[in-house]
């Protein structure tokens, strides 16, 4: 099992908010796939404005919806104090990795997913890497954690631990 940090509230989205798609500026996975245990970072991410997909997911939270429910309400804006973002500096928890791939050309997400079209994750961006995510499973409890850049590899203590953790 390997390990991602990602700030709030995007590590939230991935885990509850039906976020499938981890952008970055490089291929920090290399040909790794598998389970991914995200780590919520220290710092909040202040969405800038392009953020319609998690506000409709924290929406559709609220109303008890899945989070790809297709509803087009969406909250007005993201609180940084909102509780669902509170955990921070702690794995909360994992995802399995199952493919990697640059949007160099606003190509396919994920290779059967069109960005933006029919069927296309609403989480990827343009010109960037992609880690598609799959199967999100909360923690019961997050596990503190210090995080750190990249795709990093978990000692056998730390994965022990998140597994008692899963439901």
């Amino acid at each position: 099992m390997r390990i991602l940090t990602v700030r709030q509230p995007w590590a939230w989205a991935i885990i509850h908010g039906g976020k499938d798609v981890e952008n970055r500026v490089r291929n920090l996975a290399g040909d790794y796939r598998g389970p991914v245990a995200i780590q919520a970072g220290l710092v909040f991410d202040e969405p800038d404005g392009n953020d319609w997909e998690l506000r409709r997911a924290i929406t559709s939270e609220d109303h008890g919806w899945p989070a790809d429910d297709g509803e087009v309400w969406a909250s007005d804006c993201v609180e940084e104090d909102d509780t669902r973002f509170a955990p921070r500096g702690a794995i909360i928890g994992v995802v399995n990795l199952y493919a990697v791939h640059r949007d160099a050309d606003g190509g396919n997400c994920c290779a059967h997913k069109p960005v933006g079209g029919p069927g296309g994750s609403p989480w990827a961006e343009r010109d960037v890497w992609h880690l598609c995510l799959t199967n999100p499973r909360p923690l019961v409890t997050p596990i503190p954690y210090k995080g750190a850049l990249g795709l990093r590899h978990l000692d056998q203590t730390t994965i022990d631990l998140i597994q008692k953790e899963l439901p």
